[in-house]
């Protein structure tokens, strides 16, 4: 006695040739020890998915007419942000109300190349450097306003070179420029008081060690990275 298998052509042929292929699947628990573990990882992988494909947009600070070219935060004042657009203007936002705190529209002539704030949160003093050849000291409650009734500087420091980044010292008062060499300045001096220069024909970025007091680290765009000891001027 012979026996055939007959089965319908709609249980495994595929309407169109975008659709997935049609697999056999035998739903017994029996054969299936590891489906809630299995299950379970799924799950977790695609809350795992979404999470990493989220967009976590807050809010959207809006005000500069030209691109932003630097932005500094105050540690001491974490509802503050500074930044410097290629327009000149320097802007304070306030992260709370996501409004602009304080802004000065012609505070240099050309790109604003770096901001930092004045460490030790006794003060709400902040520098600004330009490609203007200029580093300006602001201050919200200090600096005068002039007869348009913009800010004006609380003081300017004037270097030979335009200028690509500015950073404070932790807590002495002297802050560090970088441009086609590396400048060290004292706040009661006009002059730089130190000049390191090493290989570099431009200095992208400055940064003064928050805890090596005495270390400052420079990048150029021959790729290096210089460490520069304060002490020894080298």
């Amino acid at each position: 006695k012979v026996k055939a298998l007959s089965r319908s052509t709609a249980d495994y042929t595929r309407e169109t040739k975008s659709d997935i292929q049609r697999l056999p699947r035998n739903v017994d628990p029996a054969l299936h020890p590891l489906e809630r573990a299995r299950e379970y990882k799924r799950a977790l992988n695609a809350a795992k998915v979404e999470r990493m494909l989220a967009k976590p947009f807050l809010a959207s600070l809006t005000g500069h007419i030209d691109g932003i070219y630097s932005m500094a935060k105050n540690p001491w004042d974490l509802d503050q942000v500074i930044t410097g657009s290629g327009d000149g203007e320097l802007r304070m936002w306030s992260l709370e109300s996501q409004e602009t705190a304080w802004r000065a529209p012609e505070a240099h002539r050309g790109i604003v190349r770096g901001v930092c704030s004045i460490p030790g949160g006794e003060t709400d003093r902040f520098l600004s450097a330009g490609a203007d050849k200029l580093v300006k000291v602001w201050s919200r409650s200090e600096g005068a306003l002039a007869n348009d009734g913009t800010p004006e500087a609380v003081a300017t420091y004037s270097g030979k070179h335009a200028f690509s980044a500015v950073d404070h010292h932790r807590s002495r008062p002297l802050f560090a420029t970088g441009s086609s060499q590396v400048e060290v300045w004292d706040v009661d001096r006009s002059e730089p008081i130190a000049n390191m220069t090493w290989g570099a024909d431009t200095i992208n970025s400055v940064r003064m060690n928050q805890t090596e007091v005495n270390v400052l680290a420079s990048s150029g765009t021959d790729r290096s990275v210089v460490l520069y000891d304060l002490r020894t001027s080298s």
